[in-house]
């Protein structure tokens, strides 16, 4: 039988099915290098020729997960008949939906991500996801800009500084993951929950938008994220 020959994407995409499988029915921490090489029927060598440890793959699992939220949601970005903060809630509301229809899953990576020891990796799993969003958030900006909407003096700026603003929220998520399952919980969530209501306030202000333009979390949406299993 002919030897199949993939190209460099193929396999790599292969690589990152396998790793992403394995993640999630084994778990981050349970599953090792070996074991996705394994998964997958190539060599040590073919897996290090696209990804240097396992960290890799995780970063790259995530900028893949973000291209394929952009594509679930290219209808919002594409509609012509749509202003820029309908656009931008829109984008926002179906985003919400992903992350509760996946919430299971993105527990799970909550728990190997905001652990303390993993602080590096989060850093790299944001630049990647930042990496992605910043495109489709500066054109939305723009528009508003165009609209008279926004008042920003640079789009692209602005965009990079909501996306670093989303991933200020760090240590408010790692102390509810640590309150899970305690007497502090549900005071752990409400603060949570405030503090996405007091991000998307200063959303607001850096797009120059009256208060409550922006919906960044809706009744039940932060409990539902953090309670899933």
């Amino acid at each position: 039988m002919p030897r199949i020959v993939k190209s460099a994407d193929d396999r790599r995409n292969e690589i990152l099915d396998g790793a992403q499988a394995l993640f999630f029915e084994r778990g981050y921490e349970r599953t090792t290098v070996n074991d996705v090489i394994a998964q997958i029927g190539i060599s040590k060598g073919g897996f290090y020729h696209h990804f240097t440890a396992k960290e890799d793959l995780l970063e790259g699992i995530t900028a893949r997960l973000s291209q394929d939220a952009v594509a679930r949601v290219r209808d919002i970005l594409d509609d012509p008949a749509l202003s820029a903060l309908e656009r931008l809630n829109g984008f926002m509301a179906r985003s919400r939906s992903m992350k509760l229809a996946d919430a299971p899953k993105f527990r799970a990576a909550f728990d190997v991500v905001f652990r303390p020891e993993n602080l590096m990796l989060y850093h790299r799993i944001n630049a990647a996801s930042i990496a992605v969003m910043r495109p489709v958030l500066t054109g939305i900006i723009a528009q508003g800009k165009a609209e008279g909407a926004f008042t920003v003096p640079d789009p692209e700026a602005a965009a990079e500084i909501l996306l670093h603003l989303n991933a200020s929220t760090h240590d408010a998520v790692a102390r509810t993951i640590n309150a899970m399952g305690t007497a502090e919980e549900d005071a752990a969530i409400k603060a949570l929950d405030q503090r996405f209501q007091f991000q998307g306030i200063a959303m607001d202000r850096i797009l120059g938008l009256p208060d409550g333009s922006l919906t960044i979390v809706e009744p039940g949406f932060t409990r539902a994220v953090m309670t899933a299993r």
